[in-house]
Formats: structure tokens, C-alpha cells, sequence
């Protein structure tokens, strides 16, 4: 690292026809940023004074900026902040698991706004577009009506290949079978014409870490989200790379050794069910291990889950690096923050007695956005992707 918390954005064009290309690289840098004085984007930018004036005051009139307090007490007339509008644009995320599905409401600042959620024994298309077209309409309706028409798109996160969860989540083939061929899209467009983008749910997590979380903090990394099945994500140049087929850092399918020298993968060794199916097996009600951060009743059976969960981390931690010199791993999850905090300190300790030659190891650090990742990163696709830059498209 370069010791700068937050690394600069830059490369704006002066060329006439590229005035959208512009205008998404200063509202990404507002949003990476924060306010920020006209001046101070133009020199940043390498943008004319002038060209940034024109921009700053059409995206005012769409009411996409905000202007902040003026700073007195310099030489010449006060600065002016810009900031996003938190009104300017709205976005529904939504996340589908494995017992329940959730979806929020978010404006362009990333504040959730509203929420709604819903439990079911296992995901099934019915349930799910049938939970999805209501709350649409609620969260839509939370909105005043002059606001409404600013809701850009829905973001999705979802497993891949949801067909082959049958064994994970205790349904029968045939049941899940009922997923192939869908499509989110078209399924969304019989209740909404809202565009529909679909993302890994995993890939959501870490999207949400890098915008809203500490991905600032790093240029290139890789990151754990640990929930009921291990995931991951990767980020190059301050991008989140999705890959050819929006599958990369599916970190959960790295190989690992079973405890009788067969070949398994993190999910199956380094996953919350894995907790939660020793709870049941011991006569427990798992419940609370999804919806409380106070997991002390079960302190006994969440020790020897750390220690395992730790030491294959550590392991899938050093295989990353051996392929992409990643400068830190992020670990977050579906995790009370004291039990991140252990699980991550453990990974540290873990790593530092593993055979690391030819290796750098990096940064073992802890994320920030917790059980909310998925769906607030489904919620960024749609406004990532009509009105800010991707990093590894200029923006440095």
C-alpha cells in the first residue's frame, strides 16, 4: 500500500461527445470521495475548469448533485462542495439464500432506505418472484410519487446454478430442477419494466465491500464472505472483476483435504451450515445463529468452528496469492462482529505457520458491511452501471 486511505480517481477527456463519459467519472469520484469543490475536480480529473462548471451544473438541474456548505475564510470567493443527491436515484437490491430472501431500498448515497425480507424452508421460483413482485411494489410505494420514477433498476444476488443446491438446502432434485432456465429478467418483467441486472451473490458482497466498506483501502485484493456457504470475490485496480461469465472468485469451490485425505471443497469445510448442522445434531435451535449477533448460547460448539474455519481460510488465502499478488484478503460474512473479529484474528496466526515460500502474505484484514453485503451490492449494479465508472474503465 501507498498509505493513502482512498486512492485518487483520474482520467477525464475533454473531447467533445464524451460529455457522459465525463459526467460518470465526477459523480464516481463524488462517490469515492466525497464533496468535493468544482476546482478541486476539474485538477483531479484533467478537466477544464469550465467543462467540469457545465457538467456540475446539468447533473445539479437533473438532480443528481447537491450543493454542500460553503468554505469561508479562504483567498476569493467561498468553495462550494458538490455531493451526490441522496434523492437523485434509487435502486432495489435483492438477495436470495438459502432459508429467506430480502430486498432494500437504496438511494444514491448507498443509505438503505427500506427493507423487506421473507423465510421459507428452501428458495423456489413461486416463492421467490412472488415475494420479489410484492415487495417491489411496497418499496416502490415508500417512495413519494414524485420520487418514484427515480428507482433506476433491481439488482439481484443468487447463487449460480441454483439447480444443484438440492443436497445443501435439503430439497429433492426434482423440486430444484424447477430453476433451470429461468430467467430473472424475464420473470421480473412481468410485474416491473425496471431493468434487471444479476450478479453472483457472493460477487454482490464483495461490490458492496469495495464501494461502501474498505475497499478503499486496497488496489488489489481478494475477498471471503463467509455466510451459510462460503463465497468470495476478487478486485483488480480497484475493480471488482466479475470475469467472462460472472463467475470469478467463486473462492468457495477451492480445493481443500477432507479430514480422511479426501478431496473436498472450502464450502464444505468452511461454511456456517457446518455449525448449524452440529447445533442440530446436539439437540439446539439454530435459529438464532441468522438472526442474532449473540451467539455466546452456542460458545461451546462456535469455538472448534473458528479454529477449522481459520485454518482452511488461511490455506484458500495463500492459494489466491499464489495466482494474483493480492496486497490484503478481506474476510466479512453472515457473522457477529466479535466472532468476525476472532475468526480473523485466528486466520492472521494461522497463515503466519503456513509454508509461505515464494510467496508475500498479505494483509489479513476484516470487512465492514456484515449481513447486508449481498443485497446493498445487488442494489449498486443498477446505478453502477447508468450513471458511475468502473475503475479499470479510466478511473485510477
Amino acid at each position: 500500500m501507498d498509505g493513502s486511505k482512498i486512492r485518487a480517481l483520474s482520467g477525464g477527456v475533454n473531447q467533445s461527445g464524451l460529455r457522459d463519459h465525463n459526467e460518470r467519472l465526477l459523480l464516481s469520484m463524488l462517490q469515492r470521495n466525497g464533496p468535493m469543490p468544482g476546482s478541486d475536480l476539474a485538477r483531479v480529473a484533467g478537466l477544464s475548469p469550465q467543462t467540469v462548471s457545465v457538467i456540475m451544473r446539468k447533473l445539479e438541474k437533473d438532480g443528481l448533485l447537491a450543493r454542500g456548505t460553503p468554505v469561508r475564510g479562504k483567498v476569493g470567493k467561498p468553495s462550494v462542495p458538490m455531493m451526490l443527491a441522496a434523492n437523485g436515484v434509487f435502486s432495489l437490491g435483492a438477495n436470495i439464500g438459502r432459508r429467506s430472501a430480502k430486498i432494500v431500498l437504496m438511494d444514491f448515497t448507498g443509505v438503505v432506505r427500506a427493507e423487506r425480507s421473507a423465510s421459507f424452508q428452501y428458495p423456489l421460483p413461486a416463492e421467490i418472484f412472488s415475494f420479489l413482485k410484492e415487495a417491489c411494489a411496497d418499496l416502490t410505494n415508500v417512495l413519494p410519487e414524485n420520487l418514484q420514477d427515480r428507482i433506476c433498476g433491481i439488482g439481484i444476488a443468487a447463487p449460480f446454478e441454483l439447480w444443484n443446491w438440492h443436497e445443501m438446502v435439503g430439497a429433492s432434485a426434482e423440486e430444484f430442477a424447477l430453476w433451470k432456465g429461468v430467467s430473472f429478467q424475464e420473470e421480473v418483467a412481468a410485474f416491473s419494466d425496471l431493468p434487471v441486472h444479476v450478479v453472483n451473490d457472493a460477487t454482490a458482497a464483495c461490490r458492496a465491500e469495495h464501494i461502501y466498506g474498505r475497499g478503499k483501502e486496497f488496489r488489489d485484493y481478494a475477498y471471503f464472505f463467509v455466510a451459510a456457504f462460503v463465497g468470495g470475490g476478487v478486485v483488480l485496480n480497484h475493480s471488482v472483476f466479475e470475469g467472462h461469465q460472472g463467475n470469478a472468485g467463486a473462492l468457495g469451490s477451492l480445493r481443500s483435504v477432507g479430514p480422511n485425505g479426501e478431496s473436498r471443497q472450502l464450502i464444505d469445510i468452511a461454511s456456517i451450515h457446518l455449525l448449524e448442522a452440529r447445533l442440530v445434531e446436539v439437540g439446539l435451535d439454530p435459529r438464532g445463529l441468522w438472526s442474532s449477533d449473540d451467539w455466546s448460547p452456542y460458545e461451546r460448539y462456535v469455538e472448534p468452528w473458528i479454529r477449522q474455519t481459520a485454518q482452511e481460510l488461511a490455506k484458500a488465502a495463500l492459494s489466491t496469492c499464489a495466482v494474483i499478488d493480492f496486497e490484503a484478503i478481506l474476510i466479512d460474512g453472515g457473522l457477529p462482529p466479535d466472532v468476525k473479529r476472532t475468526l480473523v484474528e485466528r486466520t492472521r496466526r494461522y497463515i503466519s505457520n503456513q509454508d509461505t515460500r515464494g510467496l508475500i502474505p498479505p494483509q489479513i484484514e476484516a470487512g465492514e458491511m456484515g449481513r447486508k453485503a449481498r443485497e446493498v451490492g445487488a442494489a449498486c449494479g443498477p446505478i453502477w452501471s447508468q450513471f458511475l465508472l468502473k475503475s479499470n474503465a479510466g478511473l485510477t
